[in-house]
This record gives structure tokens, sequence and C-alpha cells, in this order.
């Protein structure tokens, strides 16, 4: 395979979330009681494929990916209103990458994920995003109550998408929340079930679980110079941490770097003794971050692990401008991570249990601002692995025409959509696969029962086996 020399520039790749706010006592009490009990029947089932292993990988394209231009319309007379609406942003339909028994097509740059989807590896949710409850046009400008807090706002979008809670700012994202209820399941107590590589993030940040950081370059990085100055500095921090201290504060501050410096040392030693995929992704920094997933994957049972969510940022999404120009790389970049990834995971035989799945904090509008697009709501995403009903598509593809049933209108031209699906649907379905009890999804998605009936015995979606 041919390497791609030219990398993504780190500001724009790497970002981290914050945390604010207070969690809830209830969730906590909630999800205390559940946690062992769902842990241990899930360790029990004898259905899991691959044994009791599973993945979830979160691709987050922050900044709100023009989707619109991601997954296009073919059908001649689609493409005209498709042309019509977005003017000079429109990709010409002789240009779209065509897509097995569908209507739509791809960006002219996604030949990876155009194979993937071909292969029946890959499917996309369309017109999706945070919603209340579900809304007709007219009801969206009847109450404004019942919109997600903060719309149009990254902050808030970006922070609804991690908590799947549309109406607060909570500090405790639903990777976290899965992670208090199952973490028990894994048997190594100092690597969290949740592995970032893009640092601090509120979806993986749970009432008791926080996630384990490493770095996409070099794997764990532990305390600084630990491994770097030789064995003795390395003796002396060994010395302080394994001292007895009879404070209180001490002791538990020292036992917070005991964990991890061990945790350090496992994983170090694991990866350097497990599989590389060199011959698989290009050098860029997107396929840098899957490489280290990739590897930290093919290492699970050297860490004990049974369960992992791991979550990479690709930042840079935010076209104002320059929305062309600037896809033609990113939307590149990001189709081949995919599909290298998808290669990796089939190459250690580990695909059927790993789903990676694809967010963003709202789509773009339709309309043209003059060179880029501008904030807005419904957009398009995709879920990749083995599980996935693959090479279809789920959820609604609204027309895209400006006044259409879908479309708000808005300043600056229109081109906003409704969602005609949301995130908790969404993210409902992939916990349901992770092996989180449908008995179990209203603690982890407060709002699911405005758009699924959790007694239903049916996937909220369908685009997953279980």
């Amino acid at each position: 395979m041919t390497k791609k020399n030219k990398n993504i520039s780190r500001r724009k790749f790497l970002g981290q979330s914050s945390c604010m706010a207070i969690g809830s006592t209830t969730l906590l009490s909630t999800l205390t009681n559940l946690k062992f009990m769902n842990a241990a029947s899930i360790a029990n089932s004898s259905t899991l494929l691959g044994g009791d292993y599973k993945a979830m990988v979160c691709v987050l394209l922050s900044g709100g990916c023009d989707s619109h231009n991601m997954l296009i319309p073919r059908e001649q007379n689609e493409h005209n209103i498709y042309t019509a609406t977005r003017t000079n942003l429109a990709i010409p339909r002789d240009q779209i990458l065509q897509l097995n028994g569908s209507n739509y097509g791809l960006h002219p740059s996604m030949g990876g994920v155009q194979s993937l989807y071909n292969e029946g590896k890959l499917s996309f949710l369309n017109n999706i995003g945070t919603l209340v409850r579900p809304m007709t046009k007219e009801q969206v400008f009847q109450n404004f109550n019942d919109l997600p807090l903060g719309l149009f706002s990254h902050s808030d979008q970006t922070q609804q998408w991690q908590t799947s809670i549309p109406n607060d700012r909570a500090s405790v994202g639903w990777g976290g929340r899965i992670a208090d209820l199952m973490s028990s399941m894994n048997t190594n107590p100092d690597i969290s079930m949740n592995v970032s590589l893009s640092g601090s993030n509120i979806f993986q940040t749970g009432t008791n679980s926080i996630e384990y950081s490493i770095d996409p370059y070099n794997g764990s990085v532990g305390i600084v110079g630990y491994n770097d100055f030789g064995d003795q500095y390395k003796a002396t921090i060994d010395n302080m941490l394994d001292a007895h201290y009879n404070d209180v504060f001490q002791k538990t501050y020292v036992d917070v770097i005991k964990t991890s410096r061990d945790a350090d040392v496992a994983f170090r030693a694991a990866l350097e003794n497990g599989a590389t995929f060199n011959d698989v992704f290009t050098a860029n920094n997107f396929s840098d971050a899957l490489h280290m997933i990739a590897r930290t994957i093919a290492i699970r049972e050297e860490l004990g692990m049974s369960r992992q969510i791991f979550f990479v940022e690709y930042g840079g999404w935010d076209h104002h401008d320059e929305v062309l120009n600037a896809q033609t790389e990113m939307l590149g970049y990001l189709s081949d991570g995919l599909n290298e990834f998808n290669t990796a995971m089939e190459r250690i035989g580990i695909n059927e249990c790993v789903t990676t799945f694809i967010s963003s904090e709202f789509g773009r509008t339709l309309t043209s601002n003059g060179n880029g697009s501008d904030h807005a709501w419904g957009g398009n995403v995709m879920v990749m692995g083995g599980p996935v009903n693959g090479g279809q598509m789920f959820g609604n593809y609204p027309l895209l025409e400006l006044g259409s049933e879908y479309e708000l209108g808005g300043p600056g031209g229109g081109g906003i959509m409704l969602p005609t699906t949301s995130v908790d649907e969404y993210f409902a379905e992939l916990a349901l696969w992770f092996g989180v009890a449908p008995s179990e999804l209203q603690t982890i998605f407060p709002n699911i029962g405005s758009f699924y009936d959790t007694s239903s015995g049916v996937m909220p979606i369908g685009f997953l086996n279980t």
C-alpha cells in the first residue's frame, strides 16, 4: 500500500472536551445497584460473538461535518434539486461514487467507504440529530421549549451528542455511564474500559469512571520521565510510591499515582509484544490514532479486557469557508482510515466484535454562505463493522429542497434540516449490542422513552445484528 506522507495538522486533528455541571445522585444510585448484576449476566452469556469481547469505537468529527456532501442524491431529479439548493457547493453528478442498490452516492474522495458499503461492511444513518421528542416542522416553531438546549452551538451540541441528554448540560457521558455499569466485566482494575486517543472528553466520563488516555503515536504515556531517565530515576520514583503513608491524603494521592504507574507498565509491556499494522495504515494523524486503537484491541487478552470503548476526535470540520477544498482532503483521510481499520480488524479475526460509529455535533446548512456552509441540525453518519447490517441506508433521507417537509429555513438563506432520527435511538442500539439490557436503557439514556419502547424486543433502528 502506498504511504501518504502528508499529515493532517495536530491542531486540526486533536481536540478535547471539558466536563461541566454535577452528575445525578439518582443515576449514581441506579448504576451502582445494576452494575454487578448486569456484568455477571453478560459474562455468563454463551451467545456472544468471539468469546466475551466487544468494542465500540467512537469517531467524533468535531466542528460539524457538512455531511450533505458526504452522502449525495444520484437520481437525476433529486440531484437537480440538490444542485439548485447547494448552488456552488454541489458535487457534479458524474463525480459521485456509486453505492450498490442505492439512489445515493459518495463524495469523490471516499473510495474506501464506497468499497466498505458495497461489500456490506458499512451503512449510513440519515438525517440524524439531537431531539427532545419527535417533531414536525410546524411543532418546531410552536414550542421552543421542546428544542435541544443550545441548538446550533458547538459546545452544547457536542456535549449532547456525548451525553445523550438534549435538555440539560450534563457532565456524565453515555459511554461513561456504560462503563460505570459494566466495568467489572474487565479483570484489569488499573486500565479503564474507556480508552481515549484524544484526551479528556465528556463521552467517556462516568460517575465512577474516567477515560484511560493514550498517545496515538506512542501508546501509554505514564509518569513523565519514568521510562526515559534511567533505572536510578525509576527506582527513586518506585521507592516513593511503594513507601507506607499514614496520612490519608498522602496515601490517596500516592495510590492514584501508583495505579497510573502499574497501568503504564502493563500497557507498555503488552503493546511492545503485540501486533503492529505498519503495512495497513497510511501516515496521517487520523490513521495513526486508528492504528493505535487496532494495536490496543490486539492486546485485549493481555490487558484483561472483555469490553472496551474507544474515542478519537478528528477536528477541523467547521467549514464556514473553503468547504469543497477542505473536504476533498479530509473526507479522503476519513474514508481511507476507516477502510484501513476494517482491514486491521479482519486481519486479527476480531471484526465481528468491533463496531465503529461516526458522530458530529450537527449537520450544516444546505445553502451556501458564499464559499462554505453554516451551523445547522440534521446530518448523516456512518457505522461500520462485522455486526453491522451493511450496504444499507437507515432512516429518512429527506428531499433537499428549500421549503420541503423537513427544511426549516432560517437566517442566511435557510437549508436547516429537522432531524428525523434521534441520537438516542442511534446510541441505544449501540448500547444494546454492547450488552446493556433493555431494562437498563432508561438509566443510560433518560430520553429514550420518547422514541423507543424498551420492552419491544426489537432494535430501535435495525442497523446492528444482536
